[in-house]
């Protein structure tokens, strides 16, 4: 792999085809949870790649049986200890979505199993979202005890409207790939075992395409998640915001234990 890609630690970088690059997050014994390193990996790496005359489409998946779990438990707990923590991971989360959003080739998400956290930000915001009918799409920041912020107010009530957006951010209600299909939230379901040769398949099509028009109707249509950067600037801010509050070590030490959280009654 080129030595412009070879810092990214916890990402596999190869090139099915000549023109298109595979990123697979690598952590398959955690089920690809995000840890400072991959947090790191997966917001610089969209500058790289936007910077590479090479790649002209990108394949982003997971390896083994999630396309990502979520964010490590240490980091949680690191950032809600520590706020020079906090803020650099806030800085990151913010720069991911921005870097994928401005990143001038197409990216194609192959969604296999969960999809949580960082993760499931990228997998929304890919350009083509394709899931695995069995996949899980989670958003699961309330249940943490923190605004859904990452990436869900930019761009779930776009995708599938307000009321839906509302019914699975409030209330971390799991949607299937299938069900993700339907109501818009991804660009399209198939089956599981086909999952891997279709998102291949659309990645060569947008490599082998008109490079310019391409990228020129991307960034257009981006321009509808650009305008909707002070919403999510607001969300994101919320979010870590609530690290420092009572919610979240609650949230966090319930994942722990694999129990449901037990939060304090009383909100601002």
């Amino acid at each position: 792999m080129d030595e412009a890609y070879a810092r990214f630690s916890r990402l596999l970088i190869d090139r099915p085809h000549p023109r298109v690059l595979r990123v697979v997050m690598n952590r398959p014994d955690k089920l690809n949870a995000t840890d400072g390193e991959m947090h790191s990996n997966l917001t610089e790496i969209w500058r790289v790649i936007d910077a590479d005359p090479s790649v002209s489409a990108v394949l982003l998946t997971g390896a083994g049986k999630a396309f990502s779990a979520g964010g490590d438990l240490d980091l949680l707990d690191e950032m809600i200890a520590d706020v020079d923590t906090r803020m650099r991971v806030w800085k990151e989360a913010r720069d991911m979505v921005y870097n994928l959003i401005n990143c001038s080739k197409p990216v194609v998400a192959a969604i296999n199993g969960a999809a949580v956290g960082a993760g499931l930000a990228l997998a929304i915001l890919a350009d083509i979202s394709i899931a695995a009918a069995s996949a899980r799409l989670i958003d699961g920041h309330t249940k943490l005890g923190v605004a859904a912020g990452d990436h869900a107010a930019i761009i779930w009530p776009l995708l599938c409207g307000m009321a839906k957006a509302k019914y699975h951010l409030l209330l971390c209600e799991p949607v299937t790939g299938e069900e993700a299909a339907r109501i818009g939230l991804v660009s399209l379901a198939v089956p599981d075992e086909e999952l891997q040769a279709r998102a291949m398949d659309v990645a060569v099509r947008l490599a082998e395409g008109a490079p310019t028009a391409i990228r020129w109707t991307k960034y257009a249509l981006n321009n509808w998640l650009r305008a909707a950067g002070p919403i999510f600037d607001a969300s994101l801010g919320m979010e870590f915001l609530g690290f420092s509050g009572h919610e979240a070590p609650e949230g966090a030490a319930a994942l722990r234990e694999k129990r449901a959280p037990r939060f304090p009654r009383d909100a601002v």
